[in-house]
């Protein structure tokens, strides 16, 4: 009996010497920004396939009522990550890693479903630009300086292809979008410096295909396309953090 609690400590020391050393191996930290009406909570299943992959992976919690409140937030946690990293951003954190992602630290920038304004351009302006054919998102008038998704819209616009009884979850629990984060122009996009990578949705109905292909084109990024709703990093977790484990891998 005691030779075999012996061999099963042995053998857990050395599965949990195998997992540091996995561990060890990833050369870069993995930033997640999330985008409006929702929080951090969403990349929770992106963070637990790359955590268990070895890398250190750190959320940002964005307050989403300023884009300089974000884009602090977002540098505050870069700051603290502790190798170089691979900046992750979803919807409107598409904006936020535009403005954030300047810092020597980060190596390279990934768009999920996002907004990757040009010097001078806000999610705004992309937002409200002519897409024919293309369903827009359903948001609410402006309430004191603040935007919602419609509610009973929300399901089908935010996530189709997620189980109907977390959307309408979701939908219930929104985070107002401030109109300061909608409306800040970037001023130094990082995307110009930066290597880039963008995963289009094609299925999305809160930031058209059309934008997200010519977004990713003019900032030269490395494009793959999937059929997911905006929601992508709740539909498509596996696919989402091999994307993200792509980009870290060539920033090694």
């Amino acid at each position: 009996m005691k030779r075999a609690v012996t061999g099963l400590l042995a053998a857990m020391i050395a599965t949990a010497s195998a997992v540091s050393a996995s561990a060890a191996e990833k050369a870069v930290s993995i930033v997640l920004v999330h985008g409006a009406f929702v929080d951090a909570s969403g990349w929770q299943a992106v963070y637990d396939i790359l955590s268990a992959d070895g890398y250190e992976v750190l959320a940002v919690q964005n307050p989403t009522v300023t884009l300089q409140g974000d884009v602090e937030a977002t540098r505050q946690v870069i700051a603290r990550a502790s190798k170089p990293v691979v900046l992750v951003g979803h919807s409107y954190g598409g904006a936020v890693i535009t403005e954030a992602g300047g810092m020597p630290k980060v190596e390279s920038l990934v768009y999920l479903a996002a907004f990757a304004p040009e010097a001078g351009e806000s999610v705004f302006d992309i937002a409200t630009a002519p897409t024919p054919g293309e369903d827009k998102a359903p948001l609410l008038p402006p309430s004191d300086g603040f935007l919602l998704v419609d509610q009973e819209k929300f399901p089908t616009a935010f996530a189709a292809d997620v189980d109907g009884a977390k959307t309408r979850f979701m939908a219930d629990a929104q985070v107002p979008w401030g109109l300061g984060a909608v409306q800040a122009k970037i001023t130094a996009p990082a995307w110009k410096d930066k290597p880039t990578y963008f995963m289009v949705t094609t299925r999305d109905h809160m930031v058209p295909p059309s934008q997200q292909r010519a977004m990713a084109k003019r900032a030269g990024a490395k494009v793959a396309e999937i059929d997911s709703s905006h929601a992508v990093m709740l539909s498509h977790p596996r696919d989402v953090a091999a994307f993200i484990a792509s980009a870290a891998g060539n920033s090694n």
